[in-house]
């Protein structure tokens, strides 16, 4: 089973206001997001600061909130953490990640993936842009790693996941993750 994790605890400092709560369209960002989990996820989360509107608005749609451990550092592999053990009580074998700014996530995100991961403990998409390193597939396995390494500080999630041996896999697509960074880009 996979489980989701929309990663919105972010400070959204370039955005002016908080990014996950943003409008786009019919939704928010982050309800962009969550659509882009549902087909491919038992149960899902969304990682937010206590208190935030994110943490509000996953409050109102029933969704768990999943906060950081209380000494973890600044960044997301402290929620990707926090979303893995969160995820192993759920009794998933992996965790899906997407962060709450990139409502154009492919619908094929997911499933591809868990294809490509093959004996991998994680896989991640790039496209010819680079690397999407948040939008990623996650074992369940890595939990003790990565609270190893974030107890010598947050390293860079580029870093961790080269460190483990993640596969790339590519999406031609590069406007399907485009970050939405300020409300323009909406």
């Amino acid at each position: 089973m996979i489980a989701g994790l929309v990663l919105a605890a972010g400070r959204s400092t370039r955005f002016g206001s908080e990014k996950a709560i943003a409008p786009l369209g019919d939704r928010t960002l982050m309800e962009w997001a969550l659509a882009a989990l549902r087909p491919h996820c038992g149960p899902i989360a969304v990682s937010a600061r206590p208190g935030s509107g994110a943490a509000e608005l996953a409050a109102r749609l029933d969704l768990p909130v999943i906060v950081d451990g209380a000494n973890a550092p600044d960044g997301p592999l402290s929620g990707i953490a926090a979303g893995l053990r969160w995820a192993s009580s759920q009794g998933a074998e992996y965790l899906a990640t997407l962060p709450c700014d990139m409502p154009h996530a492919p619908a094929d995100l997911i499933p591809r993936l868990t294809a490509a991961r093959g004996e991998a403990f994680a896989a991640f998409a790039v496209t010819p842009d680079g690397p999407h390193p948040l939008c990623a597939l996650w074992s369940i396995d890595l939990l003790v790693s990565l609270e190893a390494a974030l107890a010598r500080g947050h390293p860079a999630v580029r870093a961790f996941l080269a460190d483990i041996g993640a596969v790339e896999v590519m999406f031609e697509d590069e406007a399907a993750f485009a970050n939405l960074n300020r409300p323009a880009d909406s």
